[in-house]
């Protein structure tokens, strides 16, 4: 086998994160209304478990690494707006939802939810239970800049039943913050970190990005040390992609800043190395998670998923997603609300649904959606579930694609029996080349596309 440093270089190029099959690249322009109200009342399965993520775009600053889709304001006010149109967005769905459905996971992401002032939590909580069946037991999770988080805060969020939290740390260094236009020293973290477990809630997420300006590996390093103190049940290390062209707060870093090819490799394999020593389950790609989180089990027990927040626990839900952006994934049917606050508003106004794209997908989408899962959250593939799901002879139907396996076969990055399609330990890390080899709709000219790099 390569050394892992030969691997990388060889396998780094641009490709999806599959956190969903079809890629969201796929959705099209909406012209019918009706038929997006049809296909959705058709993809409804009754009884049905659902998850439901709802965008809050706000940001009281700008950071300059950031792609998500984000408002910069300081008026509370707007966010009171927002949550006067996310109760027409809830109501329009609800003459939807499945018969009998319970929901078992919330996200809140963004943006910063936290942005919301406690008594705005509240609101969006009555909302929220007003609309939707809540399983007494459900997964209840928040992304939080600390920078901007109370501890009255977190007190609401436990008490309307939020029981997992996400905090943006991305790096710990002065001189990286100062960069990326984000000063978050340790405390505050170490702060957020002590009133999320003074107040019950069950895990603690931290994200990393390794690859931002002015880091070096012993920086990095540096970070993770710190991180390690506050012992987060969760950790996502994901790699900075700059793409100025796609977001332009990326301009304002410059280029000659960013930590060479080499640098980067070296982030990554430490990272790795580094919390797999101290304990923490590398569930794959970027996730890590201590061996007792719900994450780790759900990767045990065959329960983990991908979704457009990255794993998740619960597989099995259909997604319904809210606010400006949020992509929902009903059955065979993806869709996205508008991307700005106006149209999305305008739209709520006329009483439609606040949907630009859509996707339905074929039946040679689904087998292959669920291949690339089952090597995503299993890291193995298992032709007998796929021919049993589909009426299939899925050797046959893969035969392209098993052709395409050798070089990773040759590489060590898979194995393979009469059984199916196992990742390699080393292989874990490239997990995305080799979901690559089963999607159909990867171009020839796929550097040109709006990937990021895969490691």
């Amino acid at each position: 086998m390569l050394p892992t440093s030969t691997l990388i270089k060889k396998y780094n190029v641009a490709g999806p994160r599959y956190t969903s099959y079809p890629t969201a690249l796929l959705l099209a322009p909406v012209s019918d209304l009706k038929g997006v109200e049809t296909a959705i009342e058709l993809a409804v399965e009754p009884g049905k478990d659902i998850s439901i993520y709802i965008h809050l775009p706000f940001c009281r600053s700008l950071c300059w690494y950031c792609g998500c889709n984000k408002v910069i304001t300081r008026k509370s006010s707007d966010a009171d707006t927002y949550l006067d149109y996310l109760e027409k967005d809830f109501a329009l769905a609800a003459r939807r939802l499945p018969e009998g459905h319970r929901v078992t996971q919330l996200h809140l992401g963004g943006g910063t939810p936290t942005f919301l002032s406690p008594e705005q939590l509240m609101r969006l909580s009555l909302k929220l239970q007003e609309y939707f069946n809540f399983d007494p037991h459900a997964e209840c999770s928040v992304e939080m800049d600390p920078r901007y988080v109370t501890n009255a805060q977190v007190q609401v969020l436990r008490g309307i039943g939020f029981n997992r939290a996400s905090i943006g740390v991305q790096d710990l260094n002065p001189e990286v913050q100062q960069a990326i236009h984000r000063i978050q020293p340790f405390e505050q973290n170490r702060d957020v970190t002590r009133w999320l477990r003074k107040a019950g809630f069950k895990s603690v997420n931290m994200d990393l990005i390794y690859g931002l300006p002015m880091q070096t590996p012993e920086r990095f390093a540096n970070t993770i040390e710190q991180i390690l103190s506050l012992r987060p049940e969760r950790l996502a290390v994901y790699n900075y992609a700059h793409m100025p062209k796609l977001f332009p707060a990326q301009k304002l870093i410059e280029d000659d800043t960013l930590p060479k090819p080499d640098e980067k490799l070296e982030m990554l394999q430490f990272a790795i190395e580094r919390l797999t020593k101290a304990g923490y389950v590398y569930i794959g790609m970027d996730h890590f998670a201590l061996p007792g989180d719900e994450l780790a089990r759900a990767r045990q027990d065959g329960t983990l998923q991908r979704n457009f927040q990255g794993y998740s626990t619960r597989a099995g839900t259909d997604t319904w997603a809210f606010g400006v952006s949020a992509i929902s994934q009903i059955g065979p049917v993806m869709t996205q609300r508008h991307k700005d606050l106006d149209t999305y508003y305008e739209a709520l106004d006329r009483g439609e649904l606040p949907v630009t794209k859509m996707y339905r997908l074929t039946n040679d989408d689904a087998i292959r959606r669920d291949v690339i899962m089952q090597l995503m959250c299993g890291q193995k593939l298992v032709w007998s579930e796929v021919d049993r799901q589909y009426g299939i002879d899925s050797r046959a139907y893969f035969s392209r694609e098993m052709e395409r396996l050798h070089e990773l076969v040759a590489d060590g990055l898979v194995s393979r029996d009469s059984k199916g399609v196992n990742v390699t330990e080393a292989g874990r890390l490239f997990v995305r080349n080799i979901a690559m080899v089963f999607d159909a709709y990867l171009p020839e000219n796929i550097e040109q596309r709006s990937y990021s790099r895969t490691v």
